[in-house]
C-alpha cells in the first residue's frame, strides 16, 4: 500500500532503541509510504542522546515538526494522515492522550486520529503498571486506539538488542497495516514436537 501518510511521535520514556529501530524499518520500506511526519519530545531527544549516544534521528528521510507546531498537516483531520504511532510512549503522554488533552502537537494529532476513526498505536515502555496506567490504556482502547506494550517475544531466537526490539517494531508495523515480507513469524521455524 503506497501513498500513505504516517505520524510518528517519540515520547520521553526510556526505550529510544524502539524509536531507532522503528525509524530504520520505516526507511527500509520507503516504497510503502509517501510521508512520515515525526515529532520528538524534548525528553525523547534527551533519552536518544543518553541511551544511544548520538543524534541520528536527524539523518532519516522524514519531515520533522516541533511540539508547538499546530500548522503541521496532521493537526487537522483534513490532511488524511491515516496512522499515528507513539513509540516509545511515556505514561504521562499516554494519560494526556487518554484524557483528550490536546496541549501540544502530539496530543492534538492523537486526538485527530481517534476522532477521525483512524489508526492510533501507542507503545508504552514502563513497568509495573499502576491502576491509573491500566485505566488510561482502557480509555485509549475504548476510543479505538491500540496499546502495544514494548514487551518483545523471543521465539525468533534474537541475538542482539536490536533484533529483540524489532519483534515489537514489526508487530507495530503489522498493526499499522504494512505488509512486511522480511519479518519472522510464528511457524517460520520448526518448533513443534510430534507429541509422544
Amino acid at each position: 500500500m503506497s501513498g500513505r501518510n504516517i505520524v510518528v511521535a517519540v515520547g520521553g520514556s526510556s526505550g529510544s532503541l524502539y524509536a531507532k529501530v522503528l525509524f530504520d524499518r520505516l526507511r527500509d520500506i520507503k516504497s510503502k509510504w509517501e510521508n512520515v511526519g515525526v515529532v520528538l519530545t524534548e525528553n525523547g531527544k534527551y533519552n536518544w542522546q543518553f541511551e544511544l549516544g548520538n543524534e541520528d534521528w536527524k539523518q532519516y528521510p522524514f519531515t520533522y515538526y516541533g511540539q508547538r507546531d499546530f500548522m503541521a498537516p496532521f493537526a487537522s483531520g483534513s490532511a488524511r494522515y491515516d496512522t499515528m504511532i507513539v513509540c516509545p510512549c511515556s505514561m504521562g503522554l499516554m494519560a494526556r492522550i487518554a484524557g483528550g488533552i490536546s496541549n501540544d502537537l502530539i496530543t492534538r494529532a492523537a486526538d485527530v486520529v481517534l476522532k477521525e476513526r483512524r489508526r492510533l498505536i501507542v507503545v508504552p515502555r514502563e513497568a509495573p503498571y499502576s491502576l491509573i496506567h491500566l485505566k488510561n490504556m482502557v480509555s485509549i482502547t475504548e476510543a479505538g486506539g491500540v496499546v502495544c506494550p514494548a514487551v518483545p517475544s523471543f521465539y525468533n531466537q534474537a541475538e542482539t538488542a536490536e533484533e529483540i526490539v524489532r519483534t515489537i517494531v514489526d508487530r507495530v508495523l503489522d498493526l499499522a497495516g504494512f505488509d512486511l515480507d522480511d519479518t519472522f513469524r510464528w511457524g517460520d521455524r520448526e518448533t513443534h514436537d510430534d507429541g509422544d
